[in-house]
C-alpha cells in the first residue's frame, strides 16, 4: 500500500471581505503533497499561491472545504488547537529571510529556541541539521553576520527540525541571486529526503523546474 500524503487540500475555497465587495482568493482547489517530494505552486500574482500556503500551513483557515496534515483535519480545529498542531506537524519559510529570524540571537540560539518549539528535539538531532544544511560552522553568528542565502538555510533547518510531515515556504528565492537561490535549493531537497514534504510558491521557472510536482494555479483554480 503506498504511503498517504503528507497533506491534503479537498475543495479548498478561500472568500476574503473587502470593503463592500467578496474576493474569492481560492475555488474548490484540490491537491496532494506527498511524503519525500518537493512541490511547487506556480502562477501570476494574485493567483491564489500565497493564500493556499496560509490555508495549507495553518495559518489561515479556508473559507469550505478541509485540509488534512499529517493525518490532522487542520481545517476543522480552533485557533489554539490549530496552534499546537502546527508546532507539531508544520515548519514554514517566509519569504523575506528577516522574517524567520530574530536579530538578536545567533544561529545556536535560534536551533535551541526552534526545538523548544517543536519539542521533543534533542542536540545530536540540532547538530545533524546544521550540518545537513552546511551551517555548522556559522553557529555563534547573528543574522546580520550572514548571507541571504545563510539567512535562508537557517530559516529551513528552523522549520524542518524534528522532522515535520509538512514544509511550507512562499517564495523562499526570492530575494537570493541565482547561485545562492541553487544553493539553497540543493539543501531544501535534503529536508525532502529526509522525508518531509515540502511546498513552496516561486515565480521562477528555472526553481519551479527542481520540484517534483508542479501545481499551477490561476485566477484561484487548479489548472495544472
Amino acid at each position: 500500500m503506498s504511503e498517504a500524503p503528507a497533506g491534503i487540500c479537498r475543495g479548498v475555497s478561500r472568500v476574503y471581505q473587502a470593503a463592500d465587495s467578496y474576493v474569492q482568493a481560492l475555488d474548490h482547489v484540490d491537491a496532494e503533497f506527498r511524503t519525500g517530494v518537493m512541490t511547487a505552486l506556480v502562477g501570476p500574482s494574485g493567483s491564489g499561491k500565497s493564500s493556499l500556503l496560509r490555508i495549507l500551513s495553518g495559518l489561515d483557515r479556508p473559507s469550505y472545504g478541509e485540509v488534512e496534515v499529517g493525518g490532522v483535519m487542520i481545517s476543522e480545529l480552533r485557533k489554539g488547537a490549530r496552534r499546537r498542531a502546527r508546532k507539531k506537524l508544520i515548519g514554514y519559510v517566509f519569504q523575506r529571510p528577516s522574517e524567520n529570524l530574530i536579530s538578536y540571537l545567533n544561529l545556536r540560539d535560534h536551533m535551541t529556541l526552534a526545538a523548544q518549539m517543536r519539542g521533543g528535539v534533542g542536540t545530536r538531532e540540532i547538530i545533524h541539521m546544521l550540518d545537513l544544511l552546511g551551517i555548522a560552522h556559522l553557529r555563534g553568528h547573528r543574522p546580520d553576520e550572514l548571507s541571504g542565502g545563510e539567512q535562508q538555510r537557517l530559516a529551513f533547518a528552523q522549520a524542518a527540525l524534528g522532522a515535520p510531515p509538512l514544509l511550507v515556504a512562499d517564495e523562499p528565492t526570492a530575494e537570493l541571486d541565482h547561485g545562492s537561490a541553487a544553493a539553497l535549493l540543493e539543501v531544501v531537497e535534503r529536508i525532502a529526503e529526509r522525508g518531509t514534504a515540502v511546498v513552496f510558491a516561486t515565480h521562477d521557472p528555472v526553481v519551479a523546474e527542481r520540484a517534483g510536482v508542479t501545481i499551477r494555479l490561476e485566477s484561484g483554480r487548479r489548472v495544472g
